[in-house]
């Protein structure tokens, strides 16, 4: 795919991923929670380490099941600390568990799937940039939906992380114009 996205530079990890998941509209409320999580544990880290660490992120927080997450008591934080396959971060691990809790609470009220997706009415948004440099770190919706999350409990999910979980779940379609899998993913949305 040689009009790929720069961003997956040839890593094939990163590249597998670009090909097959970023972009791709996500509808299954635990996903998009998972996501959310990863792009918190993020934060200050390159997003290929985080790729490369997701199985033991995966299995550490028992597969970001928010129904099993909400269980976990300080002994797991204390197991998770020592954990070399994970981001080893106290205030990370701690706001997943009670992330965990938010989406429970708020599942009680809302799908979390449509909550997020309101946020761009529903449909993914279809941007067509030509160049990496007019991506933003952030829009007027993840703005929103992070003070959303927050007013909910959630932690770790600043405005920037938002609009990466957007891009990731096929809510805003950012693949340059140019990349076979802009239509691509276009075509996968609602």
């Amino acid at each position: 795919m040689s009009d790929r996205c720069t961003w997956c530079g040839e890593d094939p990890v990163y590249v597998a991923y670009h090909d097959t998941e970023w972009g791709v509209p996500e509808y299954d409320s635990r996903a998009l929670f998972e996501k959310l999580m990863l792009d918190g544990f993020q934060a200050g880290l390159s997003w290929i380490t985080i790729l490369r660490k997701r199985d033991a992120f995966r299995e550490a927080f028992a597969g970001f099941h928010p129904e099993t997450l909400v269980d976990f008591t300080e002994k797991d934080v204390e197991r998770l600390l020592g954990n070399p396959g994970i981001v080893r971060h106290r205030g990370k691990i701690e706001a997943t568990i009670g992330n965990a809790r938010a989406w429970l609470e708020l599942s009680e009220r809302k799908d979390f799937s449509d909550f997020m997706w309101e946020f761009v009415d529903g449909k993914p948004l279809q941007n067509r940039f030509t160049s990496m440099a007019d991506v933003p770190a952030k829009t007027a919706q993840s703005e929103a939906l992070s003070k959303a999350l927050k007013a909910q409990g959630f932690k770790f999910c600043g405005p920037t992380i938002v609009y990466a979980v957007m891009q990731a779940c096929g809510l805003v379609n950012d693949h340059m114009i140019r990349c076979p899998r802009h239509a691509e993913v276009a075509a996968m949305g609602r």
